[in-house]
């Protein structure tokens, strides 16, 4: 089982990047997925999931209107499309996923999920 992260760079404040994450050894699409980040010296956060049970994406209020998750199930790869960035968004970003249906409440929360990828460098700065 592998979560392989990719798509993190350096971009200047209101710019955008996709994030992607191509796994393996599961599928994707009867997962839970979310995505996490963790800046330097801060705790990791959770930024958005998707519950395999009903499909609803959940999103922290730091990137409402600006981030989408979504997945390919063709492909086995999730993605994290993050628009109009802010230096607040700089963290290295992680992939995840459970084969459980978390509840609502837990959707963000690490102890979650099971699959972590190996996380991808986000950069924001002029």
């Amino acid at each position: 089982v592998q979560l392989q992260a990719s798509g993190g760079g350096l971009v200047q404040p209101g710019g955008s990047l996709r994030l992607s994450c191509a796994a393996s050894g599961f599928t994707l699409s009867y997962s839970s997925i979310a995505w996490f980040r963790q800046a330097p010296g801060k705790e990791r956060e959770g930024v958005s999931g998707i519950r395999s049970g009903d499909g609803r994406a959940k999103y922290a209020d730091s990137v409402k209107g600006r981030f989408t998750i979504s997945r390919d199930n063709a492909k086995n790869t999730m993605y994290l499309q993050m628009n109009s960035l802010v230096p607040e968004d700089t963290a290295v970003y992680y992939c995840t996923a459970t084969s459980g249906n978390p509840i609502w409440s837990a959707i963000l929360q690490p102890l979650t999920y099971d699959y972590w990828g190996q996380g991808t460098q986000v950069t924001v700065s002029s």
